[in-house]
């Protein structure tokens, strides 16, 4: 029986200090069936040119210019111009743990279409890396392993975007890479949880994610926190939200407000409850800030959560708990 080819698809603009090192860990996989297709997004430093004496010599490598500008054209040009079975992506700045193509082709062998192959990452930065991505890094791992990534997709990303792969069939019918929205990897994350592909739990790190402040999720627009929220609402009246029962906001923080602007954009009639007292009675965008106790009048309402403080969440968790309420369907933390 042969074997499947693995696409690896792999953007790239402006990381001439770390692709060589990217590269490597692609040639130095365990498992062999795989053709990597890096696109140049309009790179002025020498990372076309690594890349290009890389191709020379393996011919598993191919380059290409970015057709238009920006991450998800290139992706798109990837996309156009590969032939594998099974579809991952994979950042020029990161490293490919040895195995981590045998371990996902492995688990997709085994499990089959409609499932999403996952790996746990592991941070690292030449200074050391924060304590919020460490904080981060321990969330999701622990999601990964037991494969319950959605359970928390409207806190952040559940799946990071350099360590997942699927059947080409399963990508294509989600749309892959079509739509034009930013951030890219948070969007397709909600198209496959929309598509209720499972993710295939996994115990091991596959990903060696680095961090450095030039970093594109961390400098771009399109990575800003604005663009995250108008991803989850977008999503949550699409795919959860339920019109018959009220809704409700707990927060009026900066989070808190943006999510009131796109409900009210979409005109979607909400209940805005919140704990400072400074604000309690007054009214923001034309809505009235309510008390907590607002809520023994509602029958059954739905909750998005913009609370960012953890003790707070873990008090706003012990009351949903006390009320029977349940995760994704009851109430959804939006940080």
């Amino acid at each position: 029986m042969s074997k499947p080819l693995v696409s690896i698809l792999i953007p790239f603009k402006n990381t001439e200090s770390f692709i060589s090192e990217c590269i490597t860990s692609i040639i130095n996989q365990t498992y062999t069936y795989w053709e990597a297709i890096f696109v140049d997004d309009h790179s002025d430093d020498l990372s076309y040119t690594i890349v290009e004496k890389f191709s020379e010599k393996e011919p598993r490598i191919q380059l290409y210019t970015n057709e238009k500008e920006g991450i998800i054209s290139a992706l798109q040009t990837a996309f156009k111009n590969c032939k594998g079975a099974y579809i991952t992506r994979m950042d020029s700045d990161d490293i490919m743990t040895t195995n981590r193509l045998n371990v996902m082709v492995n688990s997709l062998l085994v499990h089959g279409k409609k499932h999403l192959a996952v790996g746990q990452v592991k941070y690292f930065r030449t200074d050391g890396i924060s304590d919020g991505y460490a904080r981060y890094e321990h969330w999701i791992n622990k999601l990964t392993e037991k494969g319950n990534n959605y359970s928390e997709i409207y806190k952040e990303c559940v799946i990071p975007s350099p360590c997942w792969m699927l059947h080409r069939d399963d990508f294509v019918a989600c749309e892959g890479f079509e739509p034009n929205r930013y951030p890219e990897d948070y969007d397709l994350t909600f198209r496959f949880y929309r598509a209720k592909y499972k993710c295939i739990p996994c115990d091991k790190v596959l990903l060696h994610w680095r961090d450095y402040s030039t970093r594109t999720s961390r400098t771009h627009e399109h990575y800003a926190i604005n663009y995250f929220l108008d991803i989850k609402v977008h999503y949550y009246l699409e795919l959860d939200y339920k019109p018959e029962r009220p809704l409700v906001i707990w927060g009026a923080g900066n989070k808190g407000k943006t999510v009131a602007k796109l409900l009210i954009k979409n005109d979607i009639p909400f209940h805005w409850i919140c704990d400072n007292e400074k604000k309690i009675g007054k009214e923001i965008y034309g809505q009235k800030l309510l008390n907590f106790k607002h809520l023994e009048q509602l029958n059954q309402p739905q909750s998005i959560v913009t609370v960012a403080n953890e003790d707070e969440q873990n008090d706003i968790r012990h009351y949903f708990k006390k009320q029977n309420m349940k995760p994704m369907d009851d109430y959804f933390f939006f940080c």
